[in-house]
């Protein structure tokens, strides 16, 4: 049977974790520390830096763990469309619908730490670089799908509509999350739409 005290350590990571991706959202990873989340949670900080160590340990995982939530409503269910042009239109759906869905209450969790640490270097910055970019370069790779599959029209530019598809799903969330209302996920589920319509052969 499992030990019972690293089933709970397990739990309070979960709890912890969980609470930390909110928060960063809203105020950044530097928002975060292991005495802030144990106050939150009302855990010892003794427990929640055996968990973690360091601030920066708790930042690197809360990155892992909004990565795997925004794989689990994004990326997943996207990859399960057929691939060519429905799998990027799937793209694009889900990924407006997670921003205007608040899964994070701060919008897109990596537009929010990507403008925090764009300037910067170090772990947390290259963490964040690795997730963000990683997103950007799978439209680009679902684009050069469909073109394979003779779902774009020839010299679309696949580099430029990714650039733009990718564009415009961080401005809709920027828009949204600075001025309420869910008028910039229209525009730009529209905008999306047309350009794809517009390289499509």
């Amino acid at each position: 049977m499992p030990d019972g005290r690293v089933l709970r350590g397990e739990a309070t990571r979960r709890a912890v974790l969980a609470h930390a991706v909110g928060v960063a959202s809203v105020e950044g990873l530097d928002g975060l520390s292991l005495g802030r989340i144990a106050t939150d949670l009302k855990l010892s900080k003794s427990g929640v830096f055996a968990l973690f160590g360091s601030k920066e340990d708790l930042q690197l995982a809360t990155v892992g763990a909004a990565s795997a939530v925004f794989t689990e409503h994004v990326v997943d269910p996207s990859l399960a469309a057929p691939p060519g042009l429905p799998r990027v239109r799937a793209l694009c759906e889900n990924w407006l619908s997670y921003s205007e869905r608040r899964i994070f209450p701060g919008g897109c969790f990596f537009f929010h730490t990507a403008a925090e640490y764009d300037a910067r270097t170090g772990r947390v910055h290259d963490a964040v670089v690795e997730v963000s970019g990683r997103f950007a370069g799978l439209i680009e790779e679902t684009l050069r799908e469909a073109e394979k599959l003779g779902h774009l029209a020839s010299g679309s530019g696949v580099a430029q509509l990714s650039f733009e598809l990718h564009a415009l799903g961080l401005a809709a969330n920027a828009d949204s999350v600075l001025h309420g209302g869910s008028r910039p996920y229209r525009l730009a589920a529209e905008a999306m739409r047309r350009r794809l319509a517009e390289a499509a052969a």
